[in-house]
C-alpha cells in the first residue's frame, strides 16, 4: 500500500491513506509524475480520494505509510523552517476562494507577503496592485470586501494571491466552480495565460470537462483506489474502463472533445 508521486526530477512520494481515516484504504499502489512546465488534472467520481491526494500534496494530511517528497525534500521529514521555506515556493487556489471575509481585497493579497517579513510596506502596495493587474482586476477594487464581489472576482483575486509569492508551483482545486459558461471561458483563459508567461507548473483538480480539455497536458484518472491511466487527453480517452468511458463519452464529453479537436485542426492549417 504505497503511492508515489514525482514531481519534475523530485519525488513525491507519498502514501494510501489519511490516518484520520481509520483503516479505510483511500488509495492503493499509486504510482503518479507531475512534470515542469505541465498542467495535469487530476479527476475521478465522488469518494475516489482526489481532495485527499491534494491535502496530502500539501502536507496537510500525512500519509499512513511512505512519504511526500517536494522538490528533493521529504514534507514530513523536515522541520517547520525548511517546511516554511517550501511553502512559499508553491501557490494554493481553493474552490471557493477562500478569501478571508474580514480583510479587503488588498489585505488579502497582501497578507502572505506580510507574513514572510522582509518586505516594507511600500513594497507590498506595489507587489498587489502588480498582482490585481496580473488577472485583470482594477486597482478601484482593491478596498472592496469578500462579501461585496462576484464569484469571478472572487476567483480571480484568490488567484492572485496564489501567485503573491512567485510560485514556481500551483495547485488549483476547481477553478471554475460555480462560475457560469461566460466567467468560465475567461478564466480558463487567464490560467492559460499565465501558464505559458510565468512558466508555472499547475497541479489541477477539476470534474468540469470543458476546463479539462482546454488545459491539461496530461490527465490522472483516480478510480478502484488507483490511478487507473495517466496520459494525454487522447490516450485518456482510449481507455475502455467504465468509469473512463461514463465519464468522457457522455453527450458534454464527445462535445468538449470535439472542440478541442476542432481547434488544433484550425490550428495545424494555419
Amino acid at each position: 500500500q504505497k503511492t508515489t508521486y514525482e514531481i519534475y526530477q523530485c519525488d513525491w512520494s507519498s502514501d494510501v491513506c489519511s490516518s484520520d481515516l481509520g483503516d479505510f484504504v483511500v488509495h492503493r499502489g499509486i504510482d503518479l509524475d507531475v512534470r515542469r512546465g505541465e498542467i495535469l488534472s487530476l479527476v475521478g467520481g465522488s469518494g475516489s480520494g482526489k481532495t485527499t491526494m491534494l491535502r496530502q500534496m500539501l502536507g496537510l494530511e500525512r500519509p499512513t505509510q511512505g512519504e511526500v517528497r517536494v522538490f528533493g525534500t521529504s514534507l514530513h521529514g523536515s522541520d517547520a523552517t525548511a517546511l516554511r521555506r517550501l511553502r512559499n515556493r508553491w501557490g494554493v487556489l481553493f474552490q471557493e476562494g477562500a478569501l478571508f471575509s474580514a480583510l479587503s481585497v488588498y489585505d488579502n493579497l497582501a497578507l502572505p507577503l506580510r507574513e514572510l517579513r522582509t518586505v516594507s510596506e511600500d513594497m507590498i502596495r506595489d507587489l498587489v496592485m502588480v498582482k490585481l493587474e496580473m488577472v485583470g482586476i482594477e486597482p478601484r477594487h482593491a478596498t472592496k470586501m469578500p462579501a461585496d464581489l462576484s464569484g469571478g472576482m472572487i476567483k480571480r483575486i484568490a488567484l492572485a494571491r496564489a501567485l503573491a509569492l512567485e510560485p514556481e508551483l500551483v495547485f488549483l482545486d476547481e477553478p471554475t466552480a460555480g462560475l457560469d459558461p461566460d466567467r468560465s471561458e475567461s478564466f480558463v483563459k487567464l490560467i492559460q495565460e499565465l501558464h505559458r508567461e510565468l512558466n508555472l507548473t499547475v497541479v489541477m483538480v477539476t470534474h468540469d470537462l470543458d476546463t479539462l480539455v482546454a488545459l491539461s497536458d496530461r490527465v490522472a484518472v483516480l478510480c478502484d483506489q488507483k490511478v487507473e491511466i495517466i496520459g494525454t487527453l487522447d490516450e485518456v480517452v482510449a481507455n475502455t474502463h467504465p468509469f473512463i468511458c461514463n465519464f468522457f463519452m457522455g453527450e458534454r464529453g464527445r462535445r468538449a472533445l470535439e472542440a478541442v479537436h476542432a481547434v488544433k485542426a484550425i490550428m495545424a492549417m494555419t
